[in-house]
């Protein structure tokens, strides 16, 4: 592409049931933005409405970034060139699904030569793909919005912080216990340090101090026990790791030492209750000191809060990263527990257990 400047644009789409509220979104670094919601959709027609509300909203020279293969290789791979052939039908001669948003879609690859794809893999740590992610989410939740500059933070969530730390998404220095080298049941050789020994099952989700000690605790727990229990019967070197933040992880942590499964405490930097009353202090110093280990991430803690926040994105990016199962606790309406439901789905696949409240 030449003359006017190239605009690149990340997409994404999302939707909680697959059929069910989608939402869909497009951003241009450090520029405009938009997203949408639809009461019932599926997640393949959020991503093909996300690129083509971008193509109505920017003209000139424009790339498309998605992380969804079928979005992308429909123009890398022509497969449009064979469904006009056929009067829309696919190979196995059956009506093209989405068609209708297709139809307009379509167009686009065919008539502007100024227009490219780009595929980015989903959960990867890039800036804008996180973003993009964050406001899908955010809309299939019923929180659309359109704006230039940095989405509102009501919209994203107070735990992110896309544009300025992200990109530093690498983990920091090594801390203290982990393995030196390790192989789980997957048997992929680490050559992190600190990775743990064993099938590594992470167990995240809801943050609220009320689950790990109002009324449902107790039956809260049994559920993470059960399936601590049956997993430790299909692998029996288990290890479960857990960011011991209150809710969900506290919870795990708890059935973990309950039935007996070595369980990781995976801290972000040094003394991350510093600051907070002396009674929230000690019972997480007790619950980390019921840990078989404990992996801390960086060497310092962070000065401000916004540092902070950083480090524990880079720290539930590393757990994603070693996990071979997760256990994710949601209630179908958190964006924060979705947002980790669909992470986690895209790191271990079939070994994704979610519990609903």
């Amino acid at each position: 592409m030449s003359g006017a400047s190239v605009v690149r644009v990340y997409t994404d789409g999302a939707c909680r049931g697959n059929p069910g509220p989608g939402g869909w979104a497009w951003a241009v670094e450090g520029g405009r933005w938009a997203s949408g919601h639809d009461p019932a959709t599926t997640n393949q027609r959020m991503e093909i409405l996300a690129a083509l509300e971008a193509t109505r909203q920017i003209d000139g020279p424009l790339v498309i970034v998605s992380d969804s293969t079928y979005v992308v290789h429909c123009w890398r791979d022509s497969w449009w060139k064979g469904w006009l052939a056929k009067g829309w039908k696919n190979s196995q001669r059956k009506p093209v699904a989405n068609q209708d948003l297709w139809e307009q879609l379509v167009p686009v690859f065919r008539d502007r030569p100024d227009f490219s794809m780009e595929w980015v893999k989903g959960h990867a740590g890039d800036p804008m793909n996180d973003l993009v992610d964050r406001l899908a989410v955010a809309a299939s939740h019923g929180r659309p919005g359109s704006g230039d500059g940095r989405p509102p933070s009501e919209l994203l969530g107070d735990a992110d912080r896309v544009a300025s730390s992200a990109a530093r998404a690498s983990t920091g220095s090594t801390g203290s216990t982990g393995s030196t080298g390790s192989t789980g049941s997957t048997g992929v050789v680490s050559r992190d340090g600190r990775v743990p020994t064993g099938w590594r099952l992470v167990v995240t989700g809801l943050r609220d101090t009320s689950l790990a000690r109002g009324s449902n605790a107790e039956v809260l727990e049994g559920r993470f026990a059960e399936i601590l229990t049956a997993q430790q019967q299909l692998h029996p070197d288990l290890v479960v790791l857990s960011g011991l933040r209150p809710g969900s992880e506290e919870l795990g942590a708890r059935a973990a030492a309950a039935t007996h499964v070595p369980f990781v405490a995976v801290l972000p930097y040094p003394d991350p209750m510093a600051g907070r009353p002396e009674s929230d202090q000690a019972a997480f110093a007790r619950l980390v000191s019921s840990a078989d280990s404990a992996v801390t991430l960086e060497r310092q803690r962070p000065v401000d809060l916004d540092g902070r926040r950083s480090s524990l994105q880079r720290r539930d990016g590393w757990m994603r990263s070693v996990a071979d199962a997760a256990i994710v606790l949601t209630d179908g309406r958190d964006p924060d527990a979705e947002l980790a439901l669909r992470r986690y789905g895209a790191a271990v696949g079939d070994e994704l257990w979610e519990l609903n409240l």
